[in-house]
């Protein structure tokens, strides 16, 4: 979703069965316009507040119909959500989607995957082409509307002209490499453009997943 009135870009991956999961990613999307088209944030801090009670907002109402619904346990999604204010870029993060920014031609993961897969890695028990085809690399530690606590990961930099950010789900990343992703998103084409061109890369490399993917582009720091 990208809603640039409200400086509110975002995706979300539902889990928990595909009715369920387009259900928790719709109530996320509908829990942060409602939260970000309501409350003014004039600063940084505000901002990353609305960022924080957007997650909890979708948090709780995936809950409360969970619990209304026992037949759609384990719904809930992953969930990227940015927002710009100033000079500076404020980011949640739940679950193994993930936000990318691409800055002079060279890409950098912002964000650290919530995944069973992940631990396993930062503690060097398995290598990262291990990771790619491990029959646990699925495994969610966290994720929006799941577990009774969240976690959500809050970060916040700085912006340049020129910088571009990818939010996606793992139907991109698990199969399109960062050097494919770096030189789509460092060529001369539109920021639509350049989403067409990674679902395209995706579908050719297999497209087994959901494959969304959010772009943006810094034009001039107002």
């Amino acid at each position: 979703m990208v809603m640039p009135e409200f400086s509110l870009f975002l995706v979300a991956d539902g889990m928990g069965g595909e009715a369920a999961g387009e259900l928790a990613s719709r109530i996320f999307a509908d829990a942060a316009v409602e939260i970000f088209s309501t409350t003014q944030a004039a600063s940084e801090a505000e901002r990353l507040d609305l960022v924080r009670r957007a997650f909890t907002l979708a948090h709780d109402r995936i809950r409360e119909h969970v619990s209304k619904h026992p037949h759609h346990g384990g719904m809930g999604c992953t969930a990227e959500l940015l927002s710009f204010v100033g000079e500076s870029c404020l980011l949640g993060h739940v679950g193994d989607s993930r936000t990318l920014l691409c800055r002079d031609g060279m890409l950098r993961q912002l964000t650290r995957d919530h995944s069973l897969i992940q631990d396993q890695l930062d503690q060097g028990l398995i290598t990262s082409a291990e990771a790619k085809k491990h029959p646990l690399r699925n495994v969610l530690l966290r994720a929006v509307g799941v577990n009774d606590n969240l976690g959500v990961d809050l970060l916040k930099g700085k912006i340049q002209p020129g910088d571009v950010f990818l939010l996606c789900s793992d139907g991109l990343s698990d199969m399109v490499d960062e050097a494919a992703i770096a030189a789509v998103l460092s060529s001369p084409l539109t920021c639509a453009e350049k989403g067409d061109r990674l679902i395209e890369l995706a579908k050719t490399a297999g497209g087994y997943d959901n494959i969304t993917v959010v772009l943006c582009e810094v034009d001039a720091l107002s």
